[in-house]
């Protein structure tokens, strides 16, 4: 009994010994993890993915290309049949920095069209525009700045070079155009986003100062919207996450400089604004590699030859023509964000 009662006193002080040596840790030096700030993210769920590179091909179908002048010395004017406009996009979106705290992207684009004139003849204009490529290439750079977890700013500029180019020293400072836009937003969950803000664009052919509206919307697991107002808006219907419809519109262009030889005019400025709805349909090809087709109506926003450039007065334009309006088809291969 003596021998039980000496083992039970040897094994209570071993444990409490262990007890004592036992580390006791103060949480408080961990800090608060509700002080942590928080930033929102420039998705809303199921969205379109981002496209990092971007490459297609554009058709239109034929169309009318009237009241062209025959020359700048006399008034009489002639109409051209365009068998078809084709061209060629491709578009570069690398992030630089990307952060919960920062996104910054560099970019770069081109899109080549080729007007196919059934018979130019002698007109000057005509036969520059059926024998060149109406060029438009630039670089941009984007921030998304998340401010915290509901409020952001997105910030983008671009420099394009545009015209009629044989030659790099055809390239000058009226050939350039400058864009950029500003907006400020709001993100109330992760299946909305909207914002607010201005944008100075040459989109409609001719340079304009215009408020943005900006509104990623995810209504459920089917239906959403993704707007750019008035550049883009669309109205998307997802299949899957990775079969995606959209139904809308894009307004694109922009200001090019021709050279007329043997023109008093020397060089004209081509304001070529498209309003162009459309069908589009986006699916997943394996991995990041997507593919994007799309048809709609090309339709003539403006196509106004000015004499000057930036000019927006009529006693500036060389002349206006009310080009007719044919379907278009595009397609491309995407590599996108994750």
């Amino acid at each position: 009994m003596q021998k039980i009662l000496i083992a039970c006193l040897l094994s209570i002080s071993t444990i409490g010994m262990a007890q004592d040596t036992t580390e006791v840790f103060d949480y408080s030096k961990f800090g608060d993890a509700q002080g942590v700030k928080r930033y929102c993210t420039q998705k809303v769920a199921n969205q379109t993915p981002q496209r990092i590179i971007h490459l297609g091909y554009e058709s239109t179908g034929s169309f009318q290309m009237p009241g062209v002048p025959l020359s700048s010395m006399l008034p009489a004017m002639q109409d051209f049949s365009v068998n078809r406009v084709s061209a060629i996009r491709a578009q570069v979106n690398i992030p630089v920095v990307s952060t919960n705290k920062i996104i910054w992207q560099l970019g770069a684009n081109y899109w080549g069209s080729n007007f196919n004139l059934e018979n130019p003849g002698t007109n000057l204009f005509a036969k520059e525009l059926n024998n060149n490529s109406m060029t438009s290439a630039g670089i941009n750079s984007t921030i998304f700045k998340p401010l915290n977890e509901k409020n952001f700013l997105i910030l983008q500029a671009s420099i394009d070079a545009n015209g009629f180019f044989k030659s790099m020293s055809d390239i000058n400072g009226k050939s350039l155009t400058l864009s950029a836009t500003a907006i400020y937003g709001w993100k109330t969950s992760e299946k909305n986003m909207i914002g607010t803000g201005i944008a100075r664009t040459y989109r409609a052919g001719q340079l304009i100062h215009v408020p943005v509206l900006f509104w990623n919307k995810t209504f459920n697991d089917k239906w959403g919207m993704e707007l750019l107002l008035p550049a883009k808006g669309h109205l998307r219907y997802n299949f899957s996450t990775s079969n995606m419809l959209q139904a809308g519109f894009e307004l694109e262009g922009n200001q090019f400089s021709m050279r007329l030889p043997n023109s008093q005019n020397g060089t004209v400025f081509i304001q070529r604004g498209e309003f162009k709805p459309r069908i589009m349909w986006d699916k997943k090809i394996s991995g990041f590699i997507w593919f994007n087709v799309q048809a709609g109506l090309r339709y003539n926003y403006r196509f106004d030859v000015m004499n000057q450039y930036d000019a927006k007065k009529d006693n500036q334009r060389y002349f206006a023509s009310k080009l007719g309006n044919p379907m278009f088809f595009n397609f491309s291969l995407n590599f996108v964000s994750p």
